[in-house]
């Protein structure tokens, strides 16, 4: 990891490729980005554009280069989409930026720091499932500036308060409900879906159906009271599970099932469901 943040570093006044990057990380795009933006709570994208910014408002405050060459310098094709994106992260324009006494922000490069862990184990399963279909109700959130952390529980509690999550829990035989992530980072942005398994087309016009592919899948048990245990479960995944295994995300959509019960209970379970393959270098004949 700290190789692939080297490159970004090196690359920020050119094109950066997100696939070099992954290799340096050995792994693929997709389950690098995801490990990235788990880790670090940004997306490579929003990474590396705070981090651009961050340059820019140096080289306007202490040279006296033109704004157009540093938009250009750090990507930007117009100077009013660099001045839009300055504005947003800086909260004044590029010319303001020279002003004496004006208030810059920072965005640092990131280091990592690793603690040796290991006290408790994480128990989990392999599951080979054939693809299936569900039916369920969606949103689609920015992952910038974390956005989808707000949006995302709002989007629970609206579909609690106006029958959504009954109707849907009806339509399982066991009751059992998905939360089902799909994350787009070339475009920073994550599907939700809050859903049950169901083979019968869905009348209602604000619910959509839903293809699952046929995956083999990592299943995690959280147990303890919602939110903040899954979220633990989340957080051993990406930062203690996969660095420890030969396994990597397939870049398909992340299950959250949620059984029958209380989920404010401490002894509530629900599981964690993750695609996954193999990393090529440790397929062997």
């Amino acid at each position: 990891m700290k190789s692939a943040i080297d490159l970004i570093e090196s690359k920020l006044t050119d094109k950066v490729d997100v696939e070099e990057i992954a290799k340096q990380a050995y792994s693929s795009s997709y389950h690098f980005q995801r490990m990235f933006h788990l880790h670090t709570g940004v997306t490579i994208g929003e990474y590396i554009r705070k981090r651009r910014l961050t340059l820019a408002a140096q080289d306007l405050a202490m040279s006296s280069v033109k704004v157009m060459d540093i938009s250009l310098k750090y990507g930007y094709e117009s100077p009013e989409s660099f001045a839009k994106a300055f504005r947003k992260v800086h909260g004044i324009s590029p010319s303001e930026a020279r002003m004496q006494g004006v208030v810059l922000k920072a965005f640092p490069r990131i280091s990592l720091y690793f603690s040796l862990r290991g006290d408790r184990d994480i128990d989990y399963q392999i599951v080979n499932r054939d693809e299936f279909q569900v039916t369920g109700k969606t949103i689609r959130v920015s992952l910038e500036d974390g956005e989808d952390m707000r949006l995302i529980p709002q989007f629970w509690h609206a579909c609690e308060s106006d029958g959504t999550v009954e109707r849907l829990r009806a339509l399982h035989l066991d009751r059992i409900l998905l939360g089902i992530c799909t994350t787009d980072y070339q475009r920073e942005e994550l599907t939700y879906a809050i859903a049950a398994e169901s083979d019968v087309p869905t009348t209602d016009k604000e619910q959509v159906s839903l293809h699952i592919p046929a995956s083999t899948w990592a299943v995690f048990t959280s147990t303890g009271a919602l939110p903040s245990t899954i979220q633990g479960v989340w957080r051993r995944i990406f930062e203690e599970w996969f660095p420890a295994t030969s396994y990597q995300h397939t870049g398909g959509p992340e299950l959250e099932v949620y059984l029958p019960g209380d989920p404010r209970s401490d002894d509530y379970k629900c599981e964690v469901w993750i695609p996954v393959k193999i990393k090529k270098q440790w397929i062997t004949d």
